[in-house]
């Protein structure tokens, strides 16, 4: 029993030590082949990882080349530059040296050049202090020569040559004081009415009725009662608020407003009328129309100007000045409406400038604003004259110099400083004086016609006179019995001679002698 356990055991034994044997055997063989696989695929591996490492290395040496290159080219180009600039730097060197060269031999030639002619100078110099030294000399000699011939010495000369020209200075002085005289009587009424008048219509007094006053006309002379109003409440409520005067009497279906400032007396005209339509006048209301028709009147002032400046072609204009402008439509200077005024003077300055090769534009606004110191607002600016007036607003609204000077010098009263200020003056001239414009103006032009046609039938011969092209040509018709060819040349001369003695007028007058024979027969 214990030997075959012992048997048994020791085969088991045995067993396992085979069996270990074994499989160590078969392992052995197995790491065999496991090792020359790796062994292969280790091979495999280096040959790429040296094939990969054969194209990094050719790639890394390619890209090394190129940047060599690249930085050898970049180097070579800067080289280039700065050979470039240093070849321009040493071109500019021997330029400036050349330059320098030639200014220096320049110099030198100025010099001896100027010496030359310091000598020269000293030279004449010393002849003509001999020259000078030999004509005090014959001056002296000549001087005693006189003496001996007049028996007078140079004192008693000069005394007397000096008596003869005070006596011919004193016949001058009092021939040009007596035409200055008599210019000035000429003009000295004219000119003191035009003073007067522009006066009167910027401030207003007493005497200006006619500029001053506006009839409201009313349908019947019931409406008068209900304007003055209970104790004249009404009235006094109306001239309060708008400052206008009115005057109520016996004229028939009439009211007079008296204002010297035609915009007041426009506002209380417009509101009497509202008042009269609506029928309720009282206090109250009278304050609440005054008030509306204000600025319904500032409205329209600001639109008359708008609509002028736009018309003319004006911008950019100050709107201050457009305000002014406007208010011109309510101004007039002998009996000419200021704005229309103004208007055809900006028109005339436009055409002339551009004929005479300026600047149009500016013309016209020049000549649009020339008068805006006849609407002053201030009682201060009344004492100023109105051309340097509207000067000085002018300046204030930013306009250019030129604008400025041409508005302040077109009465003279400033020095005119371009070509602007003697256009706008002579274009104000002929708006203000052609026929018909203004009151004054006309009746002095139909004056000086009819003195025209009484010059020529003061002489004989003279059967029908006309005077025609607003006074600027005379046709003279004569009669051919009492007259001949010769006669009528030697009477047009004798007529132009008299007008030009006898009168005062602008420019030239033509004088124009018709004769001619009429041999009329009937047939019957």
């Amino acid at each position: 029993m214990d030997n075959s356990i012992i048997l048994v055991v020791g085969g088991a034994f045995i067993g396992l030590i085979i069996g270990f044997i074994i499989a160590k055997v078969l392992e052995k063989s197995k790491a065999s082949k496991l090792i020359k696989e790796a062994k292969k695929s280790a091979s495999l591996i280096l040959k790429e990882a040296k094939s990969e490492g054969e194209t990094i290395k050719k790639d890394k040496i390619l890209q090394a080349k190129e940047k060599f290159i690249e930085l050898k080219a970049e180097h070579e180009k800067v080289i280039l530059a700065r050979d470039k600039k240093m070849a321009e730097a040493e071109k500019r060197t021997r330029d400036k040296e050349s330059q320098v060269s030639s200014e220096l031999s320049k110099g030198k030639k100025l010099n001896q050049s100027l010496e030359d002619k310091i000598k020269d100078y000293n030279h004449r110099l010393d002849v003509l202090d001999k020259k000078q030294e030999e004509l005090d000399k014959l001056h002296k000699s000549q001087v005693q020569q006189l003496e001996v011939i007049s028996s007078l010495s140079a004192e008693e000369a000069k005394e007397q040559l000096v008596e003869s020209l005070k006596g011919e200075a004193k016949n001058d002085a009092m021939a040009f004081i007596q035409s200055s005289l008599e210019e000035a009587k000429l003009t000295a009424e004219q000119e003191a009415k035009k003073v007067i008048i522009n006066t009167i219509q910027r401030i207003g007094t007493e005497e200006a009725v006619d500029n001053c006053v506006s009839v409201f006309n009313i349908e019947s002379d019931d409406v008068k009662g209900r304007i003055i109003g209970r104790e004249g409440r009404n009235i006094r409520a109306i001239e309060a608020a708008t400052g206008v005067e009115i005057i109520v009497d016996d004229t028939p279906e009439a009211i007079i407003l008296s204002c010297f400032d035609s915009v007041r007396r426009e506002i209380a005209r417009l509101s009497l009328h509202k008042l009269v339509t609506d029928g309720r006048i009282h206090p109250a209301r009278i304050e609440e129309v005054v008030k509306k028709t204000k600025k319904q009147i500032e409205q329209e002032i600001i639109e008359v100007g708008k609509r002028t400046v736009i018309d003319l072609g004006i911008h950019n204009l100050n709107p201050e000045l457009i305000k002014m402008v406007g208010r011109m439509k309510y101004r007039s200077s002998y009996g000419q409406n200021l704005l229309q005024h103004s208007r055809e003077v900006a028109k005339l300055c436009g055409v002339m400038a551009a004929e005479l090769g300026l600047n149009p534009k500016l013309a016209k606004r020049a000549g649009l604003l020339h008068d805006i110191g006849k609407v002053p607002d201030a009682e201060a600016d009344m004492e100023t004259p109105h051309a340097i007036l509207g000067m000085q607003w002018a300046e204030k609204y930013g306009e250019k110099h030129d604008v400025c000077n041409a508005i302040g010098a077109h009465h003279d009263e400033i020095e005119m400083k371009s070509l602007l200020a003697p256009i706008i003056q002579v274009c104000d001239a002929i708006s203000g004086a052609r026929p018909g414009a203004r009151r004054q103006v006309l009746d002095s032009y139909i004056q000086r016609l009819k003195d025209l046609e009484d010059i020529a039938f003061g002489f004989t011969g003279v059967k029908k006179a006309y005077a025609i092209q607003a006074g600027r040509e005379l046709r003279v018709i004569v009669e051919s019995e009492k007259v001949n060819d010769d006669m009528a040349a030697d009477l047009s001369f004798n007529i132009s001679q008299k007008i030009q003695t006898d009168m005062t007028y602008p420019g030239q007058v033509k004088v124009t002698v018709i004769r001619e024979t009429r041999a009329v027969n009937i047939a019957k």
